[in-house]
């Protein structure tokens, strides 16, 4: 018959256990709230008001406008990006239909680095290249996005060097934080107009939270149409 381990001996692997839960939980909160690559950015409440213009893409003339509230860190937000809006920019932006607005609104209690990524694309803007950052941002979600890393910074960076932007006015945009209001406008913005989800889209004055096809935005502006 073998002997039985003395409870002692049971009590210290427990306890060692625990100690290790215990550091670990506390290197996990350090590495979150660390300053380096402005890592877990969130909004100044204190900003002065700007107004909510969002970023514009088609015919400004268009009869029709499609306003859409997304995080750039929102998941479902991404997959729509990735796979429905090409066919909704390709039939109905593209052809005159209807116009689209995007308007950030970054969730940032659930989705930490999505401010820094609204920053990188409002830079980009200021060098004529939004839409290519707001299209490389949804189609690397899984390079740069919270669970990924705490130094989205590093990540976004690289996407505007792809981009060929000038690298010094975009880290001196970046630095400075210049666009946080044009994004809280926006989440304010959001927030006006009842939004409450992402991603949201705005036709006629009426809001439609989720996905959309085509075919079914083709439906929502037809009986807007002149």
């Amino acid at each position: 018959m073998k002997n039985a381990k003395p409870a002692g001996s049971k009590r210290t692997f427990y306890t060692t256990i625990a100690a290790v839960a215990v550091l670990g939980i506390a290197l996990l909160a350090w590495l979150a709230t660390r300053s380096g690559g402005n890592a877990y950015a969130t909004l100044d409440p204190n900003l002065p008001p700007v107004k909510a213009e969002g970023y514009q893409l088609g015919n400004a003339n268009a009869p029709v406008e499609i306003l859409e509230f997304a995080d750039f860190e929102c998941p479902g937000c991404g997959s729509w990006a990735t796979l429905q809006e090409p066919d909704v920019r390709a039939k109905l932006i593209n052809t005159g239909q209807a116009r689209f607005r995007f308007f950030d609104f970054p969730v940032t209690e659930a989705h930490r680095n999505s401010l820094t990524a609204s920053l990188g694309a409002a830079c980009a803007s200021d060098q004529g290249k939004f839409w290519e950052m707001h299209d490389l941002l949804f189609q690397t979600q899984d390079q740069w996005s919270t669970q990924y890393t705490s130094n989205p910074r590093k990540v976004v960076n690289g996407l505007a060097e792809r981009l060929s932007l000038d690298m010094s006015q975009f880290a001196q945009c970046m630095d400075s934080k210049k666009h946080q209001a044009r994004i809280k406008a926006h989440a304010d913005e959001a927030g006006r107009l009842g939004v409450n989800s992402t991603p949201s889209f705005v036709i006629g004055g009426k809001t439609y939270a989720g996905t959309r096809t085509v075919d079914e935005f083709a439906a929502l502006i037809d009986p807007l149409l002149p």
